[in-house]
Parts: structure tokens; sequence; C-alpha cells
């Protein structure tokens, strides 16, 4: 046996494609006085960790397994949110790497007595990284955008994803200069 058949054997099996509606989900959740902030509004933590909820359960979902969140690329509140508003959060995922996924996240509130529209209160981007049960990276199914609006949200996951390293490699890199040149953060 030649070593490239033995590693062919011992490699990963290839993963099937998932289509973004098999992992797409709705959290909905009543607010309350217990999630308002001295504003008398809903604190931004609260509707935080409904979207942490939400897009965890969709990377969960897609993976096939446990998954955490490895950062929020962004979070925007563009209307605040009340007590007695049923907040609904539905995320999907938009783009995959090897092991990791970016989630992305819309946050609509109604009034729960009302019969008016729901109104977009927020938006979201969060990555996550598929996890064994010894928590060490685990492959992802590719993500298989179904429409025009999937796709245009996976070709912008991947501009997020390149700036997010730009970032990173820019930060590292003045850190290293900085230490260099002897100059202590």
């Amino acid at each position: 046996m030649t070593d490239q058949a033995s590693a062919a054997e011992t490699a990963a099996p290839e993963i099937p494609g998932k289509p973004t509606a098999a992992s797409r989900t709705t959290l909905s959740h009543i607010m309350t006085h217990n999630d308002t902030n001295l504003l008398g509004t809903v604190h931004g933590g609260v509707i935080m960790k409904l979207v942490d909820d939400a897009a965890g359960a969709v990377a969960g979902r897609h993976s096939g397994g446990p998954a955490v969140t490895a950062s929020m690329d962004e979070m925007v509140f563009l209307e605040p949110v009340r007590v007695g508003d049923l907040v609904h959060v539905k995320a999907q995922v938009n783009w995959t790497g090897r092991t990791s996924m970016e989630v992305g996240v819309r946050v609509l509130a109604e009034r729960w007595n009302e019969s008016t529209p729901a109104t977009q209160v927020g938006s979201a981007y969060l990555v996550f990284a598929a996890v064994d049960a010894d928590g060490k990276p685990r492959p992802v199914p590719q993500v298989v955008p179904e429409s025009e609006r999937d796709e245009r949200r996976y070709q912008e996951a991947q501009i997020r994803r390149t700036h997010r390293l730009a970032r990173r490699r820019a930060i590292r890199e003045l850190r290293e200069k900085r230490a260099a040149e002897g100059i202590e953060d």
C-alpha cells in the first residue's frame, strides 16, 4: 500500500452539503418587565442572548452537533423593543468554511395585542465553530444557497470574513511592531 492510498483511507469522508433551509429557525419570546433596562425598554443584552441562542441552534443543526460562538461580527439595533413586544429571532447559515460557519440573524418585534406587521428591530452576524466531544474543531457540511437572496448572503459573508481576517492580521502586526520597538501596552 502506498502512502497516498493510506492517507486517502484515513482522510475524513466527504460531508454532503446542506441547503440553507435545512437549519433555518425562528425563536420567539415575549418581552417582560424582567427584560428592561433603566430606560424602560428591553436591554440590548437580552436581545443579544436571544440572537446567540437562535444562531447557536442553527449552527448546531447545520453542523450536526455542538457548535460554539467564536465571534459576533456585528450587532445592529435599529429600533427599541418594549415590554409586551413579541420578539422573533430568525437565523440561518449564510456561509461555511471547513470547521466554521457564519449565521445571519434578523430580529423582528410586534405588539402582542395588535395585528400590525412585525418591524425589524435588529440584525447580527455571528461566527460559530463546530467542535467534537473534546472541544476540537470538526468539519461542517458546506451550505448550499437555495435562492438569489441566499447567494447574496453567501457572497456578503465572504466579504465579512475577508475583513475579519485582515483586521485581525493588521492588529497582530501592529502589536508585534510595538513589542519590537519596546512599547508596552
